[in-house]
């Protein structure tokens, strides 16, 4: 059998086109994206805290940037970040366990996850807003 042969006959991975997505691997990306982007948000949380450290100059103006639109925008972004990434941690936890691995299980847990994660952000906001 020749070389060329062996190729045909080799299984082929599953490409976007034909993979079927579901919700578990949507969550299992969107964990790695907030992985991501918790870097990103934590080196803006320890440039706040040094421009505390620095002065009242510096601190009145990363704290300008962040009380601003965009920087409640971006706030809000990491809080929830902060937050899914958590409850998938939870997720995760769970598994270890060796309890929600059927099918239903694992898409209740996904849901939950995406359900806490904004319903925990958005009452942290109103807690935060009221206090403030």
């Amino acid at each position: 059998m020749s070389s060329a042969d062996l190729r045909a006959k080799r299984p082929l991975s599953p490409h976007i086109q034909i993979y079927h997505w579901h919700l578990t691997l949507v969550m299992s990306i969107v964990h790695r994206a907030t992985g991501i982007a918790l870097y990103f948000g934590t080196i803006l949380l320890a440039w706040w805290l040094l421009a505390a450290a620095s002065g009242p100059a510096h601190f009145d103006f990363v704290n300008g940037l962040a009380g601003s639109w965009l920087g409640l925008i971006v706030l809000f972004g990491y809080s929830w970040t902060l937050i899914h990434h958590a409850l998938g941690g939870v997720r995760h936890f769970i598994w270890d366990t060796g309890h929600g691995m059927g099918k239903p299980a694992r898409d209740q847990l996904a849901l939950l996850n995406i359900v806490g994660s904004v319903a925990l952000t958005i009452l942290l906001w109103v807690i935060g807003l009221v206090v403030w």
